[in-house]
């Protein structure tokens, strides 16, 4: 069993806009609505692929109804805490023309201390009765909610034996590091912050990954974008390269990485293995409009066309060149 913790839950609407312009009255050719939230899209992710997922994390108002429902007409197993106010609305428009993307992201609803500490016996509580083997948590952390919520959430689930990943950014990925999660997955932006940088050059990538490797994160995938992602263990680095798609739409692409992985994991498969499946559910949600809306054939696909190179610790610096 896999769960998925999601602290600033959303309803995500994407627009198409050909020829969007800023101070201009816009009519979109398509759009689509969806249940969002980083933990949220990876728990779409498992169970398109067949794994057993239950969802938490906090909900407010009307647009938590929307992705409560959105969830169990999906068949998505929901266990979250409510709060009053509404949970976020995430707006993405894309312009078929020219490719660009501009998002409007809401900060969320403000979270009571009462409520975080429900959150926090919820997930100690699934963990137990479902005998979790990994929990991922994704995402900011709404107001009122403090920055050190993911390491105690971590340290949870390490004494329970659960094998937590840490999608995060900011000042929670940063507390969250000393509570020695199983995996981090940061972009290449996230983790140059980790050590204090605005962006990673060659000889950057080693170092950020000793550092974490020192701090007792045992796996780190860092995802590149076109240029893939690496996974490194304490002892090996592979590199996956994404297949050529037609690309449409980023949303969802770290989510969806993430679910792929802990699906190949949850599977058994060896790292590499469930590596080239996470590279490939990235690749379906970039073709794809919605955020990890993409189909399980088309993951599997994808997934059998990316390429897993092997690479020595003293070579990671060049794949952010390539």
């Amino acid at each position: 069993m896999i769960l998925t913790v999601t602290l600033n839950a959303a309803v995500d609407r994407t627009y198409r806009i050909p020829h969007f312009k800023l101070d201009r009255v816009h009519r979109p050719s398509k759009q689509w609505v969806t249940a969002g939230g980083k933990g949220i899209n990876v728990a779409r992710v498992l169970h398109t692929l067949g794994a057993d997922v239950v969802a938490t994390g906090i909900l407010g108002g009307q647009t938590g109804e929307f992705i409560l429902k959105s969830l169990e007409q999906s068949g998505i197993a929901a266990r979250f805490v409510k709060t009053s106010e509404d949970s976020r609305l995430c707006i993405a428009v894309i312009d078929e023309i020219t490719g660009y993307q501009t998002e409007i992201n809401e900060v969320g609803p403000r979270v009571s201390q009462y409520e975080v500490e429900q959150l926090e016996q919820t997930v100690a509580a699934l963990i137990e009765t479902h005998q979790c083997d990994y929990v991922a948590l994704s995402g900011s952390v709404p107001p009122g909610v403090d920055d050190c919520i993911y390491a105690r959430l971590i340290s949870m689930a390490n004494k329970s034996g659960t094998q937590a990943v840490l999608d995060s950014s900011g000042a929670p990925l940063q507390d969250a590091i000393e509570a020695k999660p199983w995996m981090v997955k940061p972009n290449r932006y996230e983790m140059a912050s980790l050590i204090g940088r605005h962006d990673l050059s060659a000889a950057d990538v080693p170092r950020a990954i000793g550092w974490l490797h020192g701090r007792g994160v045992s796996n780190i995938a860092l995802t590149l974008g076109a240029l893939g992602a690496l996974l490194c263990s304490e002892d090996r680095v592979w590199w996956a390269k994404p297949p050529k798609v037609t690309p449409i739409s980023a949303v969802g692409c770290g989510d969806s990485f993430v679910g792929g992985f802990l699906y190949g994991m949850s599977q058994r498969l060896c790292p590499p293995s469930a590596l080239a499946i996470a590279m490939g559910a990235a690749a379906a949600n970039l073709e794809s409009y919605g955020a990890a809306m993409m189909p399980k054939d088309l993951i599997l696909k994808r997934s059998e066309n990316v390429t897993i190179q092997e690479i020595g610790m003293d070579e990671i610096g060049h794949a952010i060149l390539i």
